[in-house]
């Protein structure tokens, strides 16, 4: 979509015509619903944050300034929207004591190998707080003090709960490989000739 197309489109949902945010729902509900799958634990929690999310944008979309990208707007709102949801729906978000013995970098990681979706599977297993702190400091670029902020969490936290869910994740993809390889060795085994 051209740069005219969009701003055509933007200026429609300013006014509510409801093609017009039709149109910008289509244009960009692929991209927010993969976020909103990185922060919720299941596909139909994220089918709310998607919804919620855009009525947000709908109501507010009159105070998008153009300073920046539409979609970096959006995805701020989209974010937002996933923490508030874990705001509303748990009674206080699950986040473990500090310990940060043993931290590694996230480069040790053998994410590469992983495919997108397999990834986001991960993700999703994580508990809800390690989940959070994850998606906001490895995918959405905050600092840990920043995230603190956010969560209304110490910066202390922000880190222990970061950590934690690296070494959930390095567990997760052992055991995935583990179950991958046994299978691999059960499928050769039944094949004639292999000893």
């Amino acid at each position: 979509m051209s740069i005219e197309q969009e701003k055509k489109v933007l200026n429609g949902c300013i006014v509510n015509d409801s093609a017009s945010q039709k149109a910008l729902y289509n244009m960009f509900a692929p991209t927010m619903f993969g976020i909103c799958l990185r922060y919720a634990s299941d596909y139909h929690t994220a089918e709310d944050i998607l919804q919620d999310g855009f009525i947000k944008v709908f109501r507010s979309i009159n105070k998008f300034r153009e300073e920046g990208s539409l979609e970096g707007w959006l995805k701020r709102i989209f974010v937002n929207t996933a923490i508030e949801y874990y705001r509303k729906t748990a009674k206080s978000y699950r986040f473990s004591p500090l310990e940060l013995a043993g931290e590694k970098s996230f480069e040790d990681f053998s994410f590469y190998s992983l495919e997108h979706n397999e990834l986001l599977e991960l993700i999703q297993k994580l508990p809800d707080g390690y989940r959070l702190v994850f998606n906001l400091y490895i995918i959405e670029g905050y600092a840990h003090d920043d995230i603190a902020k956010k969560l209304k969490i110490n910066i202390g936290t922000s880190k222990s709960q970061l950590a934690r869910a690296k070494k959930y994740l390095r567990k997760l993809i052992k055991e995935q490989r583990a179950a991958e390889e046994q299978a691999l060795q059960q499928a050769h085994s039944l094949l004639p000739g292999y000893a």
